[in-house]
């Protein structure tokens, strides 16, 4: 096994090195690869007819000019438009009604309709879910897509939201979380003792922990005060958040990491949507399957606009050299096996055969 996961690793290190030097009303649509983001932008949503009346609410934990927020937003309007405005979304952003941990429990009871949130804060309802805190695991943004409309693998991420009593209608995503720091990282040596902020997740935690630096969980909303007071010297977020949140500000470096592909589910509870009629099962596929992929295309757009807008601070972003990405995949190789044992040989080799097949 360990030959497996070590070959994994020179994979990820090579393409590394050289990406541095892309329905009627009775039948139920399958969930699938849609259009691409620019032909879905000038085409025409098509209505499906005879739809029942039908209110909902989705929540997520994220400022509304995020990813995270327009996918909300563009998922509620689709929902709405495709069944004729029989069928309404009611969207809460920014923790409205809970943290992304407390929204997923809800939903899981059937008291919120739909999450649109990352998977780190719901690995304690579903462990398996740890898969995608594998470090440095994905070599693209389009590699990490094209596993996510991948049914070798995403069947059994399904079997799995599904035996927790959810229904995954799919994976967009804000593309890859970085660090921001006031401490300068060029070499291996620079991560020692750097303070920095993470979620409370043990495999965050070992992870910057195997670099040498010193995660701290903290709740996100003393994150900007403790940065700009000096309590801690870091912390690590998409581009996205570290905007919408002014840390950029507060933070003389942003790392490009690229440490975590920060996926974002669009999650529902799987009695409710059995407990609906076909043609409302319809519009919510419908919908999602044309608003995931345009959820993708703004995280690509968004991520080069504030990359400029951290650069026109005065903040210096930071690229990793080959050679330090090297000795950082070398100093984690522990937490992949944390990783492999927390989630089982399936799960761990369907996503490693399944970046291999899509490299």
């Amino acid at each position: 096994m360990k030959i497996k996961k070590f070959g994994f690793i020179i994979v990820i290190l090579a393409l590394t090195a050289i990406l541095f030097t892309a329905c009627d009303n009775t039948s139920i649509p399958a969930i699938q690869t849609t259009p691409t983001p620019s032909i879905i932008e000038i085409l025409p949503v098509d209505v499906i007819d005879n739809v029942e009346p039908h209110n909902f609410i989705l929540a997520n934990a994220s400022p509304e000019d995020t990813v995270t927020g327009l996918f909300s937003n563009k998922f509620a309007r689709l929902i709405y438009e495709i069944s004729g405005g029989a069928m309404v979304v009611d969207v809460f952003h920014n923790s409205q009604l809970g943290g992304d941990a407390e929204i997923f429990t809800n939903v899981g009871v059937g008291q919120i309709d739909f999450i649109i949130g990352t998977t780190a804060p719901q690995v304690p309802t579903i462990s398996t879910l740890a898969i995608f805190d594998l470090p440095n695991v994905f070599p693209t943004a389009q590699i990490a897509r094209q596993i996510f409309e991948d049914p070798a693998f995403m069947d059994l991420i399904r079997a799995e939201y599904q035996a927790a009593g959810y229904k995954l209608l799919g994976f967009a995503d804000q593309y890859y979380r970085v660090m921001s720091s006031n401490v300068r990282i060029e070499t291996i040596s620079d991560f020692n003792g750097v303070r920095i902020r993470t979620m409370e997740n043990p495999f965050h935690l070992a992870y910057w922990s195997a670099l040498g630096a010193s995660p701290a969980p903290m709740a996100f909303a003393e994150v900007f005060i403790a940065l700009q007071q000096g309590t801690i010297d870091a912390q690590e977020n998409p581009h996205e958040v570290i905007v919408a949140n002014s840390f950029y500000s507060v933070q003389n470096y942003i790392i490009h990491t690229n440490h975590l592909f920060h996926v974002i589910g669009l999650i529902t509870n799987n009695a409710n949507f059995n407990n609906l009629s076909p043609a409302q099962q319809s519009v919510i596929i419908e919908a999602s399957n044309i608003a995931i992929p345009w959820a993708r295309a703004q995280a690509d757009t968004r991520v080069q606009q504030r990359i400029e807008i951290i650069k026109a601070s005065g903040s210096t972003v930071l690229e990793l050299s080959p050679e330090l990405k090297a000795q950082m995949m070398e100093s984690i190789a522990g937490v992949y096996d944390m990783i492999r044992e927390s989630v089982g040989d399936t799960l761990y080799n369907a996503l490693i055969d399944a970046i291999e097949r899509h490299s």
